[in-house]
């Protein structure tokens, strides 16, 4: 195990599931010391989201919970709260994805608790937000996608809605949650006191759509779905190759011209259809096929390779076996293996001096750190 850069740090996270663990799961990467606290019957319903993976624990729970101690408290009764204050009294950052309402129905809100614990930085992540007619109302991802208006955008033209296949909006509400965590830190440093970061699964959902909301506050138009392609530039999007599919992004009129004469139609470099990006948009209905008949001629490695050579940028849309056996993939070292396990998870996507921060340990079994519980009291 390698010292991280958040080592010293000491978080307790109350996490269900993944917006909070995720959060938590980053802390942990990074060095700091993570105690999750679970319910006594089952822990963190994460366990059971999916087939026992390792030593019970579904694999969706050892990704989001590596390096983490567990102890198992009953936080509906007084023992248990008290207990939880004693971890408290010398914790950096406390983090929860409760449903809303039920930290302050447990006497663990935020006002009470940094009451107490004054340089206490407090993570409450909701799913509507902290205020507001819906700050009650619990959520999950595709929930908050759809009502966020992230699956109105998502598809093909014309389909139906379609929910992102990340769970960018979990995942998403866990980095804001650590920025914020780190920010106010950076806050204690100078004033000596603690403070309240509230983060949220709509919130996080309405940035992602930021620029599509953006776009109609400002002009009144509804944007348009365009499966892989761009709504402000063409060609950028992907073709079907002879043998599979290739994403080409032609983001100026520069590279349009190169991609032109590479596809042997270097004439619609002076075709006031085609010649500017903004007759493209207007075009598009009729320059797009005519691209898409000439790429479908051709294996998608030999596309690659004459593309790469003129400098337009170019991918082959990879299925996961296939992004796994990239060079490029491989050589960034991504995948790494889990300390004192037999399986691999996917690390951060961020280097310290030029190294990539090392999981500090496993997920933890059910209440297999409960002695910080009694060290704490002490």
């Amino acid at each position: 195990m390698t010292e991280g850069v958040l080592a010293g740090l000491r978080v307790i996270e109350l996490g269900q599931v993944l917006s909070g663990p995720f959060a938590g799961a980053i802390f942990a990467d990074l060095g700091a010391e993570v105690i999750k606290v679970e319910k006594p019957d089952g822990g963190d319903d994460a366990r059971q989201m999916g087939p026992a993976f390792r030593h019970g624990d579904a694999l969706n729970f050892h990704e989001f919970n590596r390096g983490k101690q567990s102890v198992t408290l009953d936080l509906k009764s007084a023992e248990g709260v008290e207990a939880l204050h004693g971890l408290l009294a010398d914790a950096d950052i406390m983090l929860h994805n409760l449903r809303p309402g039920v930290d302050e129905s447990l006497g663990i809100g935020a006002e009470a608790v940094t009451a107490r614990h004054p340089r206490l930085i407090y993570c409450a992540m909701g799913a509507f937000g902290h205020i507001g007619p819906e700050k009650l109302r619990p959520g999950y991802e595709p929930l908050l996608q759809a009502f966020g208006g992230l699956s109105s955008i998502t598809g093909e033209p014309g389909g139906p809605p379609v929910r992102m296949g990340a769970s960018v909006v979990d995942q998403g509400t866990g980095l804001w949650t650590v920025l914020g965590a780190l920010a106010m830190l950076e806050k204690r440093h100078r004033t000596g006191r603690g403070g309240v970061v509230n983060t949220s699964l709509l919130e996080t959902a309405l940035l992602w759509a930021g620029q599509k909301i953006s776009g109609y506050v400002n002009t009144g138009k509804v944007g348009e779905r365009h499966a892989s392609g761009h709504p402000n530039m063409v060609p950028y999007q992907s073709f079907e190759a002879a043998d599979g599919p290739i994403l080409v992004c032609c983001g100026n009129d520069r590279l349009f011209r190169r991609f032109a004469a590479e596809l042997g139609r270097p004439e619609w470099v002076d075709d006031p259809l085609y010649a500017t990006n903004r007759a493209r948009l207007v075009n598009q209905g009729t320059l797009l096929p005519m691209i898409a008949a000439l790429m479908a001629a051709t294996p998608r490695a030999e596309w690659l390779d004459r593309l790469q050579r003129i400098g337009v940028p170019c991918a082959p849309v990879n299925s996961i076996p296939e992004v796994l056996e990239e060079p490029q993939v491989q050589a960034l070292g991504m995948v790494q293996p889990v300390p004192g396990e037999d399986f691999s998870l996917v690390a951060m996507p961020l280097s310290f001096d030029g190294q990539r921060p090392r999981m500090q340990g496993p997920a933890p079994r059910l209440g297999a750190h409960n002695a910080r519980v009694a060290k704490a009291a002490e």
